[in-house]
C-alpha cells in the first residue's frame, strides 16, 4: 500500500541585515513554530509528510551577532548518473576520515533529486555517510568472501590485489526518506509523538535557549532547576510559567543552571560564537571522526558468509539510545549482524522511537549495577565482536565499560564510542541531543527566519541530520574496522564519533566545498515540489503494530532490501546471543 503525498513549497530565503534582536519578551514565535504561511515542504497537514519537511522539533534559531544567512536551500536538482566524487566533496572526505581506499569510490553512483532544501548543505551530508556506510559494508563483503574463496576482481583492493567491490547505489530520495523516517513512521496508523511540548526554543531576556524535556527524568530535573512545581499542572500551562520564567534570565544562566541539576537546556549560539567557546575551540580542530588500535591480539575467524551479508555471524552489543546509535546499529543489523540491545530497567523507552529504529535487532534488559547484570555481560561480552556506546563519555565507566576496559576484557574487541560532545574538553561528560547540538553550533541561526516583527526566529535543519548522518558513520567506521582487522590489522579498535563533529562538518566543512555547480543546482531545488517518498515505504506486522516505515536508504549490489524482521517490544528478549 502507497501512501499519497501533498506537495507545498518552500519559503523564500531571509534577506537583508540581521533580525536578531535580544531582550524581547517570551512570545508566540519562541513555540519552534513556523510564521504563518512558511511551511517547509511536505509539512504535515494530516497523516503523511513528503520528503524534505521541517524536524519535529521545529525551527532552531537564535540571536547573535552574525547576520542569518541569505544563501538559497541547498538541495540538488534531479539529475542521475554515475558518481564518484564528482562535485560531491561529502563522500571524498568522510571516505578518506574512514581511512578507505578513494580507488574505491569509483563504486559508487548517485540518483540525484531536490530533497531535504535548506540553507547548510545537509543533502551532501545526508547522502554521503549513506554512501560511505554502503560503501564500506561492499568491501567488508569482499574481503569476508575473498576469505573463504568465494570473491573475484573488482575494484581496487589495497593489500592483497584486485577485490571484487560490489557497485554501491545512492539515491536521493531514499537518504531522505531515511532521514526523515520519523515523520513517515505510522503504528496502526497513527503518527508518532516523540517531541515533548517543553523540548522548544524559548527567548530569554538575551537571546534564545533550546530545552530537552521528552523523557520524563530530564523534564522533572528542568523545571526542577528554575523553580517551577509540576503540581497537577499540564504541559500548556507549564509551557506559559516557563516562558515567562526564561523570558527574566539569560541564556548562558539558564544553560548552567539546567546543566548542574542534570536537565538539558542550551544557549542558542551563532557559529562565530561557537568558534570560540571552549567546547567549540576544541571541537573546530578534530577530525570528523577518530580511530585508534587498542591492544595487538589477533584475528578471530568468523563463519563464512558467502550468501549473507557482510556482518553475518558478528555479534553487536547495543548499548546506544536516541537516535544516532539505534540508527548505526539498525544500519549493522540490515547486513546481517546479530545485534542485542541492552538497556537498564529503569530508564524509560518511547515506543515510537523503538519502532522507528529497532528493525533487525533484539532488546533486553540487565541491571549492571546487581551481580547476576553483570555476570549476564560478562557473558554476553566474552564472544562479542563489536560493542556500540551511545552514553556520555565516561557514564558506563563504573561498569567496566570504558573502551579500554572492554578490549582488556574481549581482546581484539570493535568499540564504537558515540556521544553529543565528544569525549574531550569541558563538555565532554554533558548530555546532547541533535537539536541542541543544532542549537550550540550556529545551525540554528544560519537555518533562522524573521518573524511578521523582523525578528530572528529559530530554525532548523529539514531532518535531524546529525543524528542520522552520525549514525551511518559509525557503522561505516565499525564495519571499516572489521575490515582493517581482516587485512592483517590485528588487534583492538576504537572508534569515535560526536554529534559535534558532524556538526562541525556540516557548518565548517561541506559548506564551503560545494562547487559552483551544485550551488546552481541548490537555487533551483528551492522551487521544486518535496519528492513523494512513497517508493522507499513499507509496511509490516510487529508486535508494536501494523508499522509504516521508511526502508534502508544503504544498498549495493546484491544487498537486502529491508531488515530480516521488524522491531519488538523492547526489553521483552533474553540477554542470550542466538
Amino acid at each position: 500500500m502507497r501512501v499519497p503525498h501533498a506537495p507545498c513549497r518552500h519559503p523564500p530565503g531571509l534577506s537583508g541585515a540581521s533580525p536578531w534582536r535580544r531582550g524581547r519578551a517570551c512570545e508566540s514565535a519562541a513555540t519552534g513554530e513556523r510564521p504563518a504561511g512558511a511551511r517547509m515542504p511536505g509539512m504535515e497537514r494530516s497523516s503523511s509528510a513528503a520528503v524534505g519537511t521541517a524536524t519535529p522539533s521545529g525551527p532552531a534559531t537564535g540571536p547573535g551577532s552574525a547576520p542569518v544567512s541569505t544563501e538559497p536551500a541547498r538541495a540538488p536538482a534531479d539529475t542521475a548518473g554515475p558518481g564518484g566524487d564528482a562535485g560531491l566533496p561529502g563522500i571524498a572526505h568522510a571516505w578518506a576520515a574512514l581511512g578507505g581506499d578513494a580507488a574505491l569510490l569509483e563504486r559508487v553512483s548517485y540518483t540525484r533529486r531536490a530533497v531535504l532544501p535548506a540553507r547548510l548543505p545537509v543533502l551532501e551530508l545526508a547522502r554521503a555517510s549513506v554512501a560511505v556506510c554502503s560503501l564500506a559494508a561492499a568491501e567488508l563483503s569482499s574481503v569476508r568472501a575473498r576469505a573463504t574463496g568465494t570473491g573475484s576482481s573488482a575494484g581496487s583492493a589495497g593489500d592483497g590485489g584486485p577485490l571484487a567491490v560490489p557497485s554501491v547505489q545512492v539515491d536521493d530520495g531514499a537518504v531522505a526518506t531515511s532521514f526523515t523516517s520519523g515523520r513517515h513512521l505510522r503504528t496502526d496508523g497513527r503518527a508518532p509523538v516523540t517531541f515533548s511540548p517543553l523540548s522548544r526554543f524559548w527567548r530569554t531576556a538575551d537571546g534564545w535557549v533550546r530545552t530537552h524535556a521528552n523523557y520524563p527524568h530530564h523534564r522533572t530535573r528542568l523545571l526542577s532547576a528554575l523553580g517551577i512545581s509540576v503540581e497537577d499542572r499540564d504541559d500548556t500551562t507549564l509551557a506559559e510559567i516557563l516562558a515567562t520564567e526564561l523570558a527574566q534570565r539569560d541564556a548562558a544562566e539558564v544553560e548552567e543552571t539546567v546543566h548542574a541539576a542534570g536537565g538539558l537546556a542550551v544557549a542558542v549560539r551563532t557559529p562565530q560564537e561557537w568558534a570560540v567557546h571552549p567546547q567549540g575551540a576544541q571541537s573546530s580542530r578534530r577530525p570528523l571522526l577518530s580511530t585508534a588500535r587498542m591492544d595487538q591480539a589477533p584475528l578471530r575467524t568468523l563463519p563464512e558468509s558467502s550468501g549473507h551479508g557482510p556482518m553475518h555471524a558478528v555479534r553487536v552489543l547495543d548499548l546506544t539510545r536516541v537516535l544516532a546509535g539505534p540508527v548505526a546499529t539498525r544500519a549493522l543489523a540490515l547486513f546481517g549482524a546479530d545485534v542485542l540491545r541492552i538497556d537498564a530497567p529503569q530508564l524509560p523507552e518511547n515506543l515510537d522511537t523503538h519502532a522507528d529504529t529497532g528493525a533487525g535487532k533484539r532488546s533486553a534488559l540487565l541491571d549492571l549495577s546487581s551481580r547476576s547484570g553483570q555476570a549476564a555481560f560478562d557473558e554476553l561480552l566474552s564472544s562479542a565482536d563489536v560493542v556500540v556506546t551511545g552514553y556520555r563519555p565516561g557514564a558506563l565507566d563504573r561498569f567496566g565499560l570504558a573502551p579500554e576496559s572492554l578490549a582488556d576484557r574481549r581482546p581484539g574487541v570493535v568499540v564504537g564510542q558515540l556521544s553529543a560532545w565528544g569525549a574531550y574538553g569541558p563538555w565532554h561528560r554533558r548530555r546532547g541531543f541533535d537539536s541542541l547540538v543544532q542549537a550550540a553550533s550556529g545551525i540554528a541561526t544560519v537555518e533562522g527566519q524573521r518573524d511578521e516583527a523582523g525578528e530572528g526566529i529559530p530554525g532548523a535543519l529539514p531532518a535531524q541530520a546529525l543524528d542520522h548522518g552520525t549514525g551511518y558513520l559509525l557503522a561505516a567506521a565499525v564495519m571499516r574496522a572489521l575490515t582493517e582487522q581482516r587485512r592483517g590489522g590485528r588487534g583492538a579498535r576504537l572508534v569515535r564519533l560526536a554529534l559535534a563533529q558532524t556538526a562541525n562538518w556540516l557548518v565548517d566543512g561541506l559548506a564551503s566545498q560545494l562547487s559552483p555547480y551544485a550551488r546552481e543546482e541548490a537555487a533551483d531545488a528551492a522551487a521544486q515540489d518535496p519528492v513523494d517518498p512513497a517508493p522507499w515505504l513499507a509496511e509490516a506486522d510487529s508486535p508494536l503494530g501494523r508499522l509504516r516505515y521508511a526502508l534502508p536508504p544503504v544498498a549495493y549490489d546484491g544487498s537486502p532490501p529491508d531488515w530480516p524482521h521488524p522491531p519488538g517490544m523492547p526489553g521483552t528478549d533474553t540477554a542470550a546471543w542466538w
